[in-house]
């Protein structure tokens, strides 16, 4: 049978975090397999989502007869059950699913995903929690960490930089950040260049690591 087409998504464990996604998925047109072991649960979802079905993950025949071994792209919820958590996950791996998604609930149980071939752990209460930790000490409008150690931040203009250029600033020099985006007040985001004038009440967007874009938020 060949592959099914990547905007086909499964979601194994309905929980908070997976049905959150699942739902966010199909409101981006997303064709979603929900996989739960519980029928509540299950039933909670069945109209929200394409599919549902009532499972145990960690059995190969069952997820076989669902046609899990097919999707191009999958995502293992599991949060309260580590075990099937592990094992969903390496059935994954097995059947060849080339990009596996898997929630983690600790950076231990992190680590174990990854060991067994998950393309992407994702922690989101610790990934929540350290971003929200950089806006309430900063005064970063928005943030997220891309990997360890370097981060998109969105801030103000510091006054040093109104009606300069880009170029003339000297930003990145001075402070190591890349602006790559500027929000003028009742606009829409736009790239920026080396020619981009700031004017008092921009908005920022830079890259750079983590020390440094908490640092030239400060700025402001």
């Amino acid at each position: 049978m060949a592959r099914k087409r990547e905007n086909q998504i499964v979601v194994i464990g309905l929980g908070r975090f997976g049905s959150s996604l699942a739902g966010e998925l199909i409101r981006d047109g997303c064709e979603v397999l929900g996989i739960d072991s519980d029928p509540v649960v299950v039933q909670r979802h069945a109209d929200e989502l394409t599919h549902t079905a009532v499972a145990d993950t960690t059995d190969p025949e069952t997820l076989r007869q669902l046609g899990v071994d097919q999707f191009r792209v999958a995502v293992v919820a599991i949060g309260d059950d580590l075990e099937a958590s592990i094992l969903t996950t390496s059935l994954l791996v097995d059947f060849g699913v080339p990009d596996i998604w898997a929630k983690a609930t600790s950076r231990q149980h992190g680590r174990i995903l990854e060991r067994v071939g998950a393309r992407h752990v994702v922690l989101p209460e610790h990934e929540m929690g350290e971003r929200v930790a950089h806006l309430v000490i900063g005064r970063m409008l928005d943030y997220i960490e891309l990997e360890a150690h370097y981060a998109l931040a969105k801030t103000h203009a510091p006054a040093e930089a109104v009606d300069r250029t880009l170029g003339e600033t000297k930003l990145r020099s001075k402070y190591g950040v890349t602006v790559v985006g500027i929000k003028r007040p009742g606009q829409d985001f736009t790239y920026a260049t080396a020619e981009t004038v700031v004017r008092q009440g921009d908005i920022l967007i830079v890259a750079g690591s983590t020390d440094q874009v908490q640092y030239f938020a400060e700025l402001t």
